[in-house]
């Protein structure tokens, strides 16, 4: 009988009974129970975890940085409980450490109530670290904490990027600042060098100005002198004149009665004093003559110089848009005693024009005393008979005298002022011209330094960063951040159901297989007591399995993608791969069960424990133990896990071609074997009829 036809009458006979048919039925569904159930758990567990209850304490207080209040704590209350990640519970500090003591909490996050000061304190003299506090119970959950931290972290990170931010948007505002206040300072060089040149343009006319001024100060002090000397003797001379006069005047008046005998007596006499006194009055007459033709000149000269003064104060200091305010104060000095001097001068040309007349008729009257003195001394003999007359006139020249003596005492006087002001506007002047020297040189330094000032200000301009609100930002956000995690996953699975497909799938189907040999026979037992054919006997066996296991895997994968979603890149390629998985497992599973028998069973759950342990289907095999690193190439389900993982989610196939050869290896090896037990089990010994062990 051929190897179907028994594989056929194998499974016909579990069709006669209901428990049998049940039991086949409860076979098929083994492998759906153990996948579908453990994938549907473990399917999205971070999906849900908004049913997780934690504990939220704000104890912040708030702060205020730069004028702004800052509730960094409210703004991350707010930000978490809008979140999908966790069932938060806003309690006290005391509610929660209860809560995650006892387990009503699986974990508290607290922010402290100087959370936001600390934050704050980023932007300020002396920053501070904001902490937020975690608390977890393992006791309560170990997994649960661990996914706290990675959520933690994400959080603390986005608080850390946001006083970052804070903190460096306000260094590159100042930066803005910086450079807006520089450019003024370079503009108000520029304007400062414009003003500083034309101060220089001033001062070097200034310094023409005070020596031109200079000289006519000189000059008039010159002029003064001069003036002063003729006043002087004018001064000197009417003194004599008057008080000669004014003796002659007293004698002739004491004397009158007693002249007259006197004058016939002393005629000669009489007329050298004649003489004497015409010759005095020629001298007087030229002297006044002298006066009279040079204070006009004098007056006109020092008004000049005091008008020059005060001209150029106007313009260097009341007009000027930038004064001197070194030179100014001793120019209006100058001006002031400059102005006082001409004045003196303007008042005797005003006193010697204002009594022309009276000088011209005491000239004409000194002509007139030197005619009648000539006269007198021509007449000598003869002047007891002009007596009264002369009486008379030497009276009026006598007043004429004191006149002229008072008035020239008046002119000396004034004349001197004025000699003495213009010589302290001649010393202030050259004063002024070596200060306006020495202005003129410090300002050509200046316009230097000035322009040097300019163009530096103008470079560092150029150097200070001015950031517009989109350059701040951008720039603020990768200082605030400068590294990101740039994460691209390839064949990216959406969840932790197709994650783990590629490990609970070969599970349930081991399983699926290892329970059909507990109901199904691994070799045929009537065929072997007819001496039949190994391999006929081997495949006998093998064939109602691998069918079983073909529609476990119907079910399972059509449960698994239309109730569960599971989704697969390559789906027919999937199916087909895991017909071939369900040959090789129910090879080897048939084979330890004909081999070892009773025992078989226990060594197929060590082989799916040494499977599981080192297939590599949660953590990577290199995280375990050495001893599960050098089992993992040998055994099935180690390329099984690889090839569904690249079959699932998607990846180049070279695993899949992989571990299709090597399951059809161990296919044939295991078939091979059990053919080989076949031809062996065809001898019955007494080991066989009595066994030491029966499952």
């Amino acid at each position: 009988m051929r190897s179907p036809r028994l594989a056929a009458l194998e499974l016909r006979r579990f069709g006669r009974g209901k428990l049998p048919r049940a039991a086949v039925v409860a076979i098929v569904l083994l492998p759906l129970l153990y996948s579908a159930l453990y994938l549907w758990s473990f399917w999205d567990p971070y999906g849900r975890l908004d049913r997780i209850p934690v504990a939220l304490v704000n104890d912040d207080k708030g702060a205020k940085a730069d004028g702004e209040k800052v509730a960094a704590g409210d703004e991350i209350a707010k930000g978490l409980r809008d979140s999908e990640v966790f069932d938060w519970h806003e309690v006290s500090a005391a509610e929660a450490r209860k809560g995650v003591e006892d387990g009503a909490y699986y974990l508290s996050l607290t922010m402290p109530k100087d959370f936001s000061e600390r934050v704050a304190s980023s932007s300020g003299d002396s920053p501070q670290t904001g902490a937020l506090q975690v608390r977890t119970n393992d006791a309560n959950n170990y997994i649960v904490g661990q996914v706290s931290r990675t959520v933690f972290a994400e959080v603390r990170t986005a608080a850390s990027t946001k006083a970052s931010r804070s903190f460096l948007d306000r260094i590159f505002i100042s930066f803005s600042d910086i450079h807006d206040a520089t450019a003024d300072a370079a503009k108000g060089a520029d304007d400062l060098k414009g003003g500083i040149g034309k101060a220089k343009d001033a001062s070097g006319e200034l310094a023409n100005g005070l020596k031109s001024a200079k000289d006519n100060t000189g000059k008039l002090a010159g002029g003064l002198a001069t003036l002063t000397q003729g006043a002087s003797d004018l001064e000197s001379l009417s003194h004599q004149i008057a008080s000669g006069t004014q003796a002659l005047s007293d004698k002739v008046n004491a004397y009158a009665s007693d002249v007259r005998p006197f004058l016939e007596k002393n005629g000669t006499s009489i007329a050298d004093t004649a003489r004497l006194a015409a010759d005095s009055a020629q001298v007087i007459r030229d002297d006044l003559g002298a006066l009279a033709d040079s204070a006009p000149t004098a007056a006109t000269e020092a008004q000049k110089s005091a008008d020059a003064l005060t001209a150029l104060h106007q313009e260097q200091c009341v007009d000027a848009a930038e004064p001197d305010a070194a030179a100014c104060p001793a120019l209006e000095r100058a001006a002031t005693t400059a102005a006082d001097a001409a004045e003196n001068v303007a008042g005797v040309s005003a006193f010697v024009q204002g009594n022309k007349d009276g000088l011209t008729e005491l000239d004409g009257r000194l002509a007139d005393f030197q005619q009648k003195a000539t006269d007198l001394a021509e007449r000598a003999p003869g002047l007891d008979k002009d007596l009264t007359t002369a009486i008379d006139k030497i009276n009026t020249l006598n007043t004429g005298a004191g006149a002229l003596s008072q008035g020239a005492a008046e002119l000396h006087t004034g004349l001197t002022g004025a000699r003495t002001g213009s010589s302290e506007i001649d010393s202030g002047v050259g004063k002024l011209r070596e200060g306006a020297g020495d202005l003129d040189g410090g300002m050509f330094k200046l316009v230097d330094g000035s322009a040097e000032l300019a163009g530096g200000l103008h470079d560092g301009v150029a150097k200070i960063p001015d950031y517009d609100e989109k350059d701040r930002d951008r720039r603020t956000e990768v200082m605030a951040d400068p590294v990101k995690l740039a994460s691209q996953t390839l064949n990216k699975a959406p969840n932790y159901g197709t994650g783990f497909a590629p490990y609970f799938i070969p599970l349930s189907l081991w399983v699926g297989a290892m329970v059909a040999y507990m109901i199904i026979q691994p070799m045929n037992r009537r065929a072997l007591a007819a001496g039949g054919s190994a391999w006929r006997i081997a495949l006998a066996g093998w064939l109602p399995v691998v069918a079983i296991g073909l529609v476990q895997v119907g079910v399972l994968m059509a449960v698994l993608h239309w109730s569960l979603g599971l989704k697969t890149a390559h789906a027919a390629g999937t199916v087909a791969f895991l017909a071939l998985v369900v040959c090789c497992f129910a090879s080897i599973i048939q084979w330890l069960n004909a081999r070892f028998g009773a025992a078989g069973r226990i060594l197929v759950l060590a082989v799916l424990m040494l499977q599981l342990t080192s297939a590599g289907g949660t953590y990577p095999v290199q995280t375990s133990p050495a001893f599960f690193n050098a089992i993992h190439p040998f055994l099935p389900m180690s390329y099984v896990v690889e090839a569904l993982r690249r079959l699932i989610t998607g990846g180049g196939l070279e695993p899949v071609w992989q571990a299709s050869a090597v399951l059809l290896a161990f296919t044939a090896g295991a078939l091979a074997l059990t053919a080989l037990t076949a031809r062996r089990k065809q001898v019955w010994t007494l080991d066989r009829l009595h066994p030491e062990l029966s499952l």
